[in-house]
């Protein structure tokens, strides 16, 4: 089921951080992933980068001042309205000018090191930014307009979650705003979205709701936001793009003043004892701390509701007391709240609520007239939580260490 979002689109999101369980993957062809970026000194990747930044690079390689915005807008439309990989097919610019750019400059996505698709039309990339440093996004169709693309900000996580899989990986660093754009441009390749157009777009939504706690990350989410949401490249309006805290109260209403993003709050929990177990931050942001700062946020209306996430787990979170206590801390809070019914990954101490429990649960909130939908799971045949691609990832480079290790002992043994 999906919940009804802002003008009418909807948000249906299951593939989040530590929801859903692993299970068998369907491989895909990765023999045109993009090439790794050059290491030492050399061309720069201009690819993911802001306005801001296209004009410095232009005047850093010799354009005039007075061109270098003009030459940054037409190498923005070919980038992030065509999706072009290369200076040759920017037919409008010069000749020389090509040649130029090709000099100190390339176009490269991140490198994708596994890709996964669901018979459900799921579709998760492990996306590559250097050695050992990989981050995961996730395309889910029918949700929002047409499908949502999930993205990570950071690779790992500080935060702890116990019932994310994520919460299960340290911080190795947060990603740059042109490697958080670079998720959105690998998606939109592989779903043949190239140029924008406002028609039959199967990516209409993105949700950073994927590896990482994007209020740590701010400065690089709001960059990548201006760019994802630019009219003249990849478009998609911020109001179809949603930011999800855990709660980093005093970064909430600078998100909403920087962006303009929809908001939505992990939340799990109706009491700061319970919440702290769930989600720890919530020792140095309480939940007045927390709420203060939710009605803060700007604009907030019932066109402009905040989504709570909510995962179901039995016999912690979901009692009918809960479900109106749940209602009583979102008094005067346009809100709309997501049930998501929790699927167990290897080492969770947590079971999902019986669906019984969930739907009743779900009745309270709709009785006292909260849009409180249950999640479908989506991408169940692939490793679609948050976190588990990369995890599988690390275990496998391991294993190969350990399987040089045992060689090299037994090449050395007399």
């Amino acid at each position: 089921m999906a919940d009804t979002l802002h003008d009418g689109a909807a948000l249906d999101f299951p593939v989040l951080c530590g929801y859903l369980g692993p299970a068998m993957a369907i491989e895909l062809d990765l023999s045109h992933r993009a090439p790794a970026a050059p290491t030492g000194a050399g061309p720069a990747n201009l690819l993911g980068l802001g306005r801001e930044g296209l004009r410095a690079a232009m005047i850093a390689a010799g354009v005039e001042e007075k061109k270098a915005r003009m030459r940054a807008g037409q190498l923005w439309r070919w980038m992030y309205h065509y999706g072009v990989g290369d200076f040759s097919g920017m037919t409008d610019v010069a000749k020389e000018m090509r040649a130029k750019l090709g000099e100190h400059f390339y176009l490269a996505r991140p490198a994708i090191n596994a890709a996964q698709a669901s018979v459900d039309g799921t579709r998760k990339w492990l996306v590559g930014y250097g050695p050992n440093v990989e981050a995961e996004c996730v395309y889910i169709p029918d949700v929002g307009k047409a499908g949502a693309l999930c993205v990570s900000s950071q690779v790992g996580c500080t935060l702890t979650c116990t019932f994310c899989h994520t919460g299960t990986q340290t911080l190795v660093r947060n990603l740059s705003a042109a490697e958080i754009v670079g998720q959105v441009m690998i998606a939109r390749d592989a779903l043949g979205e190239w140029p924008t157009s406002n028609e039959n777009r199967l990516l209409t939504n993105i949700v950073f709701m994927g590896m990482g706690e994007p209020l740590y990350n701010l400065d690089n989410v709001v960059e990548a936001i201006d760019t994802i949401a630019d009219g003249d490249g990849i478009s998609i309006s911020k109001r179809r793009i949603t930011v999800s805290t855990a709660g980093v109260a005093p970064k909430i209403p600078e998100l909403g003043k920087r962006t303009g993003a929809m908001l939505a709050i992990s939340l799990h929990a109706t009491n700061d004892d319970l919440r702290n177990e769930l989600v720890p931050i919530n020792r140095k942001y309480n939940l007045k701390e927390l709420f203060d700062a939710i009605r803060a946020y700007p604009d907030l209306s019932n066109s402009k509701r905040v989504t709570f996430e909510y995962v179901m787990l039995k016999g912690v979170n979901d009692t009918l007391a809960e479900a109106r206590d749940l209602v009583k801390l979102l008094k005067h809070v346009p809100a709309k709240i997501n049930l998501i019914p929790f699927n167990p990954w290897p080492g969770a101490k947590y079971e999902c609520s019986d669906w019984e429990t969930i739907e009743a649960f779900a009745e309270v909130l709709n009785r006292a007239g909260y849009a409180s939908p249950i999640r479908t799971p989506r991408g169940r045949d692939i490793l679609a939580a948050c976190g588990q691609l990369r995890s599988e990832s690390v275990k496998e480079r391991a294993s190969e260490r350990l399987a040089r290790r045992l060689a090299e002992k037994e090449g050395s043994a007399p």
